[in-house]
């Protein structure tokens, strides 16, 4: 068996025979291990059992990136502390970084590259994950370093083992069954939920478009979705261990199904049915040309009492011929489309957006185009990125735009943003909401209503995880103050209690045997 750091397997299974022991097999056996004494006769001597035996180390996590990204990182923390190994919020106490990457911007990529070399700096294990050296994992800086696929995620335990002992591993294949490219790894495997009150569901992964900027098509895919009944035993499971809004994420949720026979708003009307009173569905981000063709069915879902009427669509542009030189397969008219009916069917519905400043060849008409599209709608929430080339993309190859161009438009759309207030006419309105979370600077707890527009509350235990009502007294740009209405019980959605902050969720599912070592896993953010 090869131990130089640097040489990398192509799979596990090189490293790994069958009659290794599995995570579970040793703890157990760690168990009747009885310490040998030793003589006194060196000094300063120490047992290093602990640093060479894989499933006793302390691992830090860090993801970047999509809530997809962050699912994945949640089942990656889940599958390492159920075999043992102890997640900490700590990154100089740890022994190992597992460092979970995003693509789409070169600011992510270069967060991620600074992580590895102060890992490295700092003499820690490392293994990589996510898009990035999923889409390029020859790269220099990620030489001999191990890589866990994003379909591969089901078995970071096995890379990770095999990195504490200094072999490099890379597991990179996408994950298929009698020929067809499946979702990934499985949705019931152990995971720690960064927010024990929000479960974060991926439906599928991969996209149908080939985006001439994007980055993240080069590590996810093909579109790929899992099948209605996983996400539905998934969803039904989130809410047994407490849970009271649902994520739904992926590249393009918009195009689910269309690889399986099936649709986005099959699924929606499966899911609605396992969500408790009280508890809420969020939507995730979906391209204008997969939605177009249920509009109908969208405005019934969203106006559902237990689906949150919020929808992202990304717009990009708002000039045909930059969206063509994109190749977003829309024009600005078919995301009009979607946006109008949304808002007549679904009153009050909140439209997200996001918008690329600076692609190659736009022109100042183009983006006057844009400044206009944000001025009719007023998007509450708009996210503005400044064109970055992505290496292997056609748009790196296409004629860029001077860098003092791109921030000047930057500026001047987020300027556009900042010149009015969405939440203003609230002031005053009776509202329920749904309280998940603790503000950043933890004055408040975070609440969100039919909507999804951010209500801060205040800070009292008896909120958390409940549907509150309050009276709206004060409004922000990014958010409004709700104050609690006299007599009214806050409604407990969740039909369990939710777990501990950093417990692992479904072992009593599928890892029963492991749970002796959930308190291993305590701390992880």
């Amino acid at each position: 068996m090869p131990s130089a750091c640097d040489s990398a397997i192509e799979d596990i299974e090189d490293m790994v025979s069958f009659n290794d022991p599995t995570p579970q097999d040793r703890q157990s056996a760690r168990k009747r291990i009885i310490p040998r004494s030793r003589k006194k006769n060196v000094e300063h001597e120490e047992l290093q059992a602990d640093s060479l035996i894989p499933g006793t180390q302390k691992i830090w996590m860090k993801t970047w990136g999509c809530s997809h990204n962050n699912s994945d990182g949640e089942y990656m923390a889940g599958q390492l502390a159920a075999s043992g190994y102890k997640i900490t919020d700590d990154p100089i106490e740890a022994d190992l970084w597992l460092l979970n990457s995003c693509t789409v911007k070169n600011p992510a990529e270069d967060h991620f590259r600074n992580s590895i070399k102060k890992a490295q700096e700092q003499q820690k294990k490392v293994v990589v994950a996510g898009c990035v050296p999923q889409a390029q994992p020859r790269m220099d800086y990620l030489k001999g370093l191990s890589i866990i696929g994003v379909q591969q995620i089901d078995r970071v335990v096995e890379v990770v083992d095999e990195a504490v002992k200094g072999h490099s591993v890379r597991l990179l294949g996408q994950k298929k069954d009698g020929g067809r490219r499946l979702g990934g790894a499985r949705l019931d495997l152990p995971k720690i939920r960064k927010n024990p009150l929000i479960e974060i569901i991926s439906i599928n992964t991969g996209c149908l478009n080939a985006c001439t900027y994007c980055k993240t098509k080069h590590a996810r895919g093909d579109l790929a979705s899992y099948p209605i009944e996983e996400l539905v035993e998934r969803t039904r499971q989130s809410f047994q261990e407490g849970v009271c809004e649902i994520w739904l994420t992926s590249e393009d949720t918009g195009a689910y199904g269309r690889d399986i026979g099936t649709d986005l708003p099959t699924l929606l009307w499966r899911l609605v049915e396992e969500i408790p009173e009280g508890a809420m569905l969020r939507l995730g981000m979906t391209n204008p040309p997969y939605i177009l063709e249920h509009l109908e069915e969208m405005a019934k879902i969203l106006s559902h009492p237990r689906v949150y009427a919020f929808l992202h669509v990304p717009v990009q542009s708002a000039s045909d011929s930059v969206l063509m030189d994109m190749k977003r397969e829309y024009c600005v008219g078919d995301f009009k489309r979607v946006v109008d009916f949304l808002k007549e069917r679904v009153p009050g519905v909140t439209i997200a957006t996001d918008i690329i400043c600076g692609f190659p060849g736009e022109t100042e008409e183009d983006f006057q185009e844009t400044l206009d599209l944000v001025k009719l709608y007023q998007f509450p929430s708009l996210f503005i990125n400044q064109f970055y080339p992505r290496p292997g993309t056609p748009a790196a190859k296409m004629e860029q735009i001077p860098a003092h161009i791109k921030k000047q438009r930057t500026k001047e759309l987020s300027q556009l943003f900042h010149s009015y207030h969405p939440y203003d006419h609230k002031v005053g309105e009776r509202q329920q909401v749904l309280v998940t979370e603790e503000s950043f600077d933890g004055q408040y707890y975070v609440a969100h209503n039919k909507f999804y527009e951010q209500v801060l509350v205040p800070k009292r235990a008896e909120f958390k995880g409940k549907m509150v009502e309050v009276d709206i007294y004060e409004a922000g740009k990014h958010f409004m103050k709700g104050g609690p209405v006299e007599d009214s019980q806050p409604f407990t959605p969740s039909i369990a209690v939710p777990l501990q902050k950093g417990e692992v969720s479904g072992l009593t599912q599928v890892n029963t045997h492991a749970h002796t070592h959930t308190s291993n896993s305590k701390g992880m953010r």
